[in-house]
C-alpha cells in the first residue's frame, strides 16, 4: 500500500503543483475570492481524483472487494503526499510571483472590508492583524501548515467519497480478462 500511496500521491502533487503554476498568472489581476479560489479548488479536485483511481485499482487487484477503512487510509496517505508536494510547489512559486503577493492580498482584503462598511477602530484592528499575518507568513514553519491545510481537507473529502462509493463491488466492477 505504501508504494501506491507514494505513486499516486506524487502524481496528484505534481498535477496540483503544475496546474497551480499554470493558473496563477491567469488570475493574477482578478479579484481573489470568486475566481482564484474556484480555480484553485477545481485543480485540487482534478489532481486528487487520483485517489479514486488508486482505490479502484487496489480493489480490482484484491478480487473486486475493498473495505471502507483500508480504502480511506489509502486515500488519506495519498492526500498527505500530495499535500506535501503542494506545499513545496507553493514555496518554490511564492518568491517567483511578480509584485508583492502578500501585500496585494492584504490590500484586497482590507479594501473588501472597507467596501462592506468597516471603518474606524475595527478597520485599524483588521489592518494591524493583516500586517501581523504578513510577518507570520514569512516564517516557513507558520506558512507550511497553512498551505498544507488548503489541499489536505479536499483530499480527505475525496478519500471519504471514494472509499464509500468503491466499497460497493457493483460500482465500476473489474472487467473480466480474456
Amino acid at each position: 500500500m505504501l508504494r501506491d500511496i507514494l505513486k499516486y500521491g506524487v502524481i496528484a502533487g505534481l498535477i496540483v503543483g503544475i496546474l497551480m503554476a499554470a493558473t496563477i498568472p491567469l488570475v493574477r489581476n482578478t479579484p481573489a475570492e470568486p475566481y482564484g479560489m474556484a480555480i484553485g479548488y477545481t485543480t485540487m479536485l482534478i489532481a486528487l481524483s487520483t485517489i479514486f483511481v488508486a482505490i479502484k485499482r487496489r480493489r480490482d487487484a484484491q478480487g473486486g472487494v475493498i473495505r471502507f477503512w483500508p480504502a480511506f487510509a489509502l486515500g488519506l496517505g495519498i492526500s498527505v503526499v500530495a499535500g506535501i508536494i503542494y506545499v513545496i510547489a507553493w514555496d518554490i512559486m511564492l518568491p517567483l510571483l511578480p509584485g508583492d503577493f502578500m501585500g496585494e492580498l492584504i490590500a484586497d482584503m482590507v479594501e473588501t472590508e472597507k467596501a462592506k462598511g468597516l471603518s474606524g477602530e475595527a478597520l485599524a484592528k483588521l489592518t494591524a492583524d493583516m500586517e501581523q499575518f504578513r510577518r507570520d507568513y514569512a516564517n516557513p514553519l507558520y506558512r507550511w501548515p497553512i498551505t498544507f491545510t488548503e489541499v489536505f481537507p479536499v483530499g480527505v473529502l475525496v478519500s471519504l467519497v471514494s472509499a464509500l462509493v468503491l466499497r460497493n463491488p457493483r460500482v465500476l466492477p473489474a472487467r473480466a480478462t480474456a
